[in-house]
């Protein structure tokens, strides 16, 4: 557990991270670590069994670069956007899932204002940002093993495209609200009308984060029957609530509010907000069972039963806050989304969405098919398999799995029984009597 400097106990279970951010988003929430923990974010990033900055990685990012050494790809620049649309073909990123953020919590945070938003883009693997009028292109890529490696590529219509890898970023991006292994976070702040986070209060949200505390500083297009915080920004310090109007929570057009014609989409959407918050703390979660997997319990003092514990109730959604359904977005990214994904002989898939109550149909991640849960050693995928049928089939009594049916705990089994190559044997569920 930490204590953040506003003096409230947080921990890795809980829905909500609260931190300090300065304007270039470094986190200023002050860890009080363990006595038994001997290793700092930093250590462990290095720890010889990981060697995060000395590792070459293999990640959507680093073997498109080898393809452009080698010639066997190519990116085309186009004036105002530059590399940007030919990037996105290239790394199979749609561009349904553009995602818009106007506070300033970027290293590009001067040219991010109300009406210039910065763009995210993303897939399982993989998040672009572009801004408007900017130098770059910034990248968050997956390794299988090494966890989030940063790069840019120079909007420059003189120069070939390389990519660039940003040690630096992980100066913002390991912290508590990564699992303190380099990751991605979503930030939800109440932004002034420059975009600037108001008391630098921050949220950092996922699948368990109450709706209401959600996307503040982001644009928010679809539909719903709650409130949020985004398309909102605070013109009174002293009354931060009164920012949220009928007015801001339900739009599903952004073109009064900037030039949405300069942007590859005009929209950004709720449901992929709603993925990509679900989607970054999984893929930390198997960033950090992996690492310690790898540097072993006495380095880290956290046992690795814990966390695999945490990896499963996340992986499974059994904290997930519940939605203000129906929930819909403003463009495609529904319907591609679970396009994606294998199915069972009984046209089942992990990808497919439910949207009124709760994200998915069946309540478990689709990024257990992901290259970083494929890569994890096979005495750890054992010990998340044998917690996962624990929690399935009922051994765990714990009343916080009732939330589970029977219906979608047999669905979840079926649907991996005939989608996941490397279960084990015993992977199945009492037959029902």
């Amino acid at each position: 557990r930490s204590t953040c400097a506003r003096g409230r106990a947080i921990s890795w279970g809980d829905p909500v991270y609260r931190t300090l951010l300065s304007c270039s988003a470094v986190a200023l929430c002050v860890a009080v670590v363990s006595a038994q923990q001997s290793l700092t974010p930093s250590g462990f990033r290095e720890h010889p069994r990981i060697a995060y900055s000395r590792t070459a990685p293999n990640d959507p990012i680093a073997r498109l670069d080898r393809r452009l050494q080698e010639g066997a790809a190519s990116l085309q620049y186009e004036a105002g956007q530059g590399f940007l649309k030919s990037v996105l073909t290239a790394l199979e990123v749609p561009i349904d899932s553009q995602l818009l953020v106007f506070s300033k919590t970027s290293f590009q945070a001067p040219r991010i204002n109300p009406q210039n938003p910065r763009a995210l883009y993303f897939n399982d693997g993989v998040s672009v940002g572009w801004v408007r009028g900017g130098e770059v292109l910034e990248f968050a890529a997956q390794d299988p093993t090494q966890g989030t490696i940063f790069y840019t590529l120079d909007q420059s219509a003189t120069t070939p495209p390389r990519f660039t890898r940003q040690a630096s970023c992980v100066q913002c991006h390991t912290s508590e609200a990564t699992l303190d292994v380099p990751g991605l976070f979503m930030n939800s702040v109440y932004p002034d009308p420059k975009g600037t986070p108001q008391y630098f209060l921050l949220f950092t949200t996922d699948h368990r984060t109450p709706f209401d505390t959600r996307w503040g500083g982001w644009y928010v297009t679809g539909r719903h029957q709650g409130s949020h915080l985004g398309n909102a920004v605070a013109h009174d310090p002293a009354d931060l609530a009164a920012m949220v109007t009928p007015a801001t929570v339900n739009l599903e057009r952004l073109d009064n509010r900037f030039d949405t014609t300069a942007y590859v989409q005009p929209g950004s959407d709720l449901v992929a907000l709603l993925v990509m918050e679900h989607q970054m703390r999984m893929l930390n979660l198997l960033t950090r069972v992996g690492w310690e997997a790898r540097v072993g319990a006495e380095a880290t003092g956290h046992p690795l039963e814990q966390t695999v514990r945490e990896l499963v109730d996340y992986l499974l959604f059994v904290d997930e806050a519940e939605l203000p359904g129906p929930v819909s977005g403003s463009s495609t990214f529904a319907t591609t989304f679970a396009q994606r994904g294998p199915r069972d002989p009984k046209g089942r898939s992990l990808r497919d969405l439910d949207l009124r109550t709760r994200l998915l149909r069946y309540p478990c991640s689709y990024l257990i098919y992901s290259e970083p849960f494929e890569a994890l050693p096979a005495d750890v995928k054992a010990l998340v398999y044998s917690r996962m049928l624990a929690v399935l089939s009922g051994k765990d009594p714990d009343p916080r799995y009732a939330r589970l049916s029977a219906d979608d705990r047999r669905a979840v089994v079926e649907i991996l029984a005939a989608t996941k190559r490397d279960l084990p044997d015993n992977f199945h569920l009492p037959a029902a009597s």
